[in-house]
């Protein structure tokens, strides 16, 4: 295992840096402004605009040669990065997480790219990939359910019924990341073509379904710890007889499953890699924090509480990236499948690490660390929500454990089998 950084790594990154400090960061009372407008319009039934700030930024990423940093390596893409090669520049990003739109880096356009540029066909690849590389418009991908427990996929109820040279798609789904945004024009959505297959992993297709295609409704927002996300939203979204182009199917009939592990895979390790950006941030604060405040005749910062704290902040943050980056190196030798304890691993280890580390800032800050006055509440509901999305914890530890157990289980004796 090589962690270096490559050339084309360290110039990016350097890049990168210097992007962020003249561009990001002193943008962020803007970007503040604009989103508490954007919400204000919303609740006042307005549509979710995306922000005006955001256009300009965007055109300097590209001019800088900082666009679509999160392309893999791959047969269409042959200059993309390999995981590992992106794993620090997607950390930097990570510590404002409203600047991967500025790149083009944002969920769940990237991972949506990526089933097209793999799974696509020529037509999708020209209506759907193209403008979103080009950040002209937005994506989302459906696949929760609130009438299930989704997070085994097997139970998805969505139904995708062939008629003639249509399919017709009936269902709910809700927490839809993006889908609130003006210029979301497209979902992939999972759902059942074949539910009496034997073979529960067969039953799941993948579908391309425009966003202004008769039948599909956004029903309402949904808040995420309390809290809505314009201009983005994660909403409810009803598909009622929703008819398609039978062209709209992805690979297939039943190979949902095989689309998913190729798409979640990547899609889990990019949040793990944002969240040590942010854990970083929030580490940055407290620190800034501890170092300033006094109470009982002292600043923090010289109370033991409070440097046990940063010690194992400081512990947990490299903790989970030397994981992220050995997971990283591992999808890049040994492909996605074979590295799935991997992936498990890192998804349930970075949320958790990460939620301690700005708990502990949010601590440091007091009545403050709870407020809007600082990114720390913010920070706390993105890492918090991780836990669950893409797959709960408990899921990814079953997971884990099934590996490992693998290596115990005895065959069975070739004179049972024989019976």
């Amino acid at each position: 295992m090589d962690f270096e950084f490559t050339p084309k790594v360290h110039d990016l990154r350097k890049r990168l840096l210097a992007f962020m400090d003249e561009h990001i960061y002193p943008n962020e009372e803007q970007h503040e402004r604009e989103a508490k407008k954007a919400a204000r319009d919303a609740e006042g039934g307005g549509s979710y605009t995306t922000l005006p700030m955001m256009q300009g930024l965007k055109d300097k990423a590209r001019a800088a040669g900082l666009w679509n940093m999160f392309l893999p390596k791959s047969a269409h893409v042959p200059d993309g990065l390999t995981n590992l090669e992106y794993a620090p520049l997607c950390e930097i990003m990570g510590r404002r997480l409203w600047s991967t739109e500025v790149f083009n880096c944002s969920a769940p356009d990237t991972g949506n790219m990526e089933v097209f540029e793999r799974y696509g066909t020529p037509e999708h690849q020209e209506r759907w990939l193209k403008p979103l590389l080009a950040g002209e418009i937005r994506s989302s991908f459906a696949m929760t359910e609130p009438a299930v427990a989704s997070s085994d996929a097997t139970n998805i109820e969505c139904n995708i019924r062939r008629d003639g040279d249509d399919y017709v798609i009936n269902g709910r789904k809700w927490y839809i990341t993006g889908a609130m945004n003006e210029r979301c024009k497209v979902f992939i959505l999972m759902g059942k073509t074949d539910p009496d297959n034997a073979d529960r992993h067969r039953q799941q297709s993948m579908i391309v379904v425009p966003r202004d295609t008769p039948g599909v409704t956004v029903v309402r927002d949904m808040a995420l710890m309390g809290v809505y996300d314009p201009p983005y939203g994660h909403p409810e979204v009803l598909f009622d007889n929703v008819r398609v182009p039978a062209s709209s199917i992805l690979l297939g009939e039943g190979r949902g499953f095989e689309i998913a592990q190729g798409r979640l895979g990547p899609g889990r390790i990019h949040h793990c890699m944002r969240m040590i950006g942010m854990a970083e941030a929030a580490l940055e604060l407290m620190c800034q924090r501890v170092v300033s405040r006094v109470a009982f005749h002292k600043p923090l910062a010289e109370q033991g509480v409070w440097r046990e704290r940063i010690a194992k902040a400081r512990m947990l943050i490299d903790q989970t990236r030397w994981m992220v980056l050995h997971t990283a190196w591992r999808m890049d030798t040994v492909g996605n499948k074979v590295a799935a304890k991997e992936i498990a691993m890192i998804k349930v280890l970075a949320p958790n690490n990460c939620v301690q580390v700005i708990d502990d800032a949010m601590q440091a800050f007091g009545a403050m660390g709870l407020s809007q006055d600082t990114l720390l509440v913010s920070f706390y509901a993105y890492a918090r929500h991780l836990r669950v999305a893409d797959g709960p914890d408990e899921v990814h530890r079953n997971a884990i454990a099934k590996h490992e157990l693998a290596n115990y289980r005895a065959p069975i004796p070739a004179t049972v089998n024989a019976r």
